[in-house]
């Protein structure tokens, strides 16, 4: 039963925010080394995301709904679950606004 929840989790939460934030990245045209980065800090954060989301259904069920309307970013919520993405994250950021040299 754990590994069909940490499925739908993935499938619902964790691979919409990788895949959002990728093609943000390729769309600001960020090197794929920053592309990389976050892509893997995102798959190690998997285990950590769904300990929160079986541990807290409320908050998987809302991030996903905030999420898919467009008032949370994904970021965010892989910043808020996972704080060791911070770094790869910061740096994604500065392709998202414009500010990277």
């Amino acid at each position: 039963m754990q590994d069909l929840i940490a499925a739908l989790i993935s499938f619902f939460l964790i691979d919409p925010l990788q895949a959002e934030m990728a093609d943000k990245l390729r769309a600001a045209r960020a090197p794929q080394a920053v592309v990389s980065d976050l892509t893997a800090c995102a798959q190690a954060a998997k285990p950590a995301i769904v300990d929160r989301a079986t541990g807290d259904p409320w908050w998987a069920v809302s991030s996903v709904v905030q999420v898919w309307i467009g008032t949370a970013q994904p970021d965010a919520v892989l910043a808020d679950t996972a704080p060791s993405c911070r770094p790869a994250i910061e740096a994604a950021r500065s392709f998202w606004q414009g500010r990277a040299t």
